[in-house]
């Protein structure tokens, strides 16, 4: 299994007046055991899980640039990581996911 990054964006969040860019910490396997340790190891709380339709983790910029990637996370591109997510929702919901 692998754990992957997509790039940062601006999703919306405002942290103290600001917009702040994030994304995601995701897998491209049903089992999420890895994505867990990996995120554990980074310093994220299993509270931050998301898990609905595409199970992940946000990420801020910090997080993504000085540290999930140099923990073995992939860094994908926006395309690579939405076919990734289909693939996975596929799996775990079927084709009319």
């Amino acid at each position: 299994m692998t754990v992957y990054v997509d790039p940062l964006a601006n999703h919306g969040w405002i942290m103290y007046g600001r917009l702040i860019q994030s994304c995601h910490l995701f897998t491209d396997s049903v089992e999420i055991d890895e994505l867990h340790e990996l995120a554990q190891r980074i310093g994220l709380k299993r509270a931050w899980f998301q898990p609905k339709s595409s199970p992940h983790y946000d990420l801020t910029a910090t997080r993504h640039q000085a540290v999930a990637i140099a923990a073995g996370a992939q860094e994908v591109d926006r395309h690579q990581a939405v076919a990734i997510w289909r693939a996975r929702r596929h799996e775990l919901f079927g084709p009319s996911a």
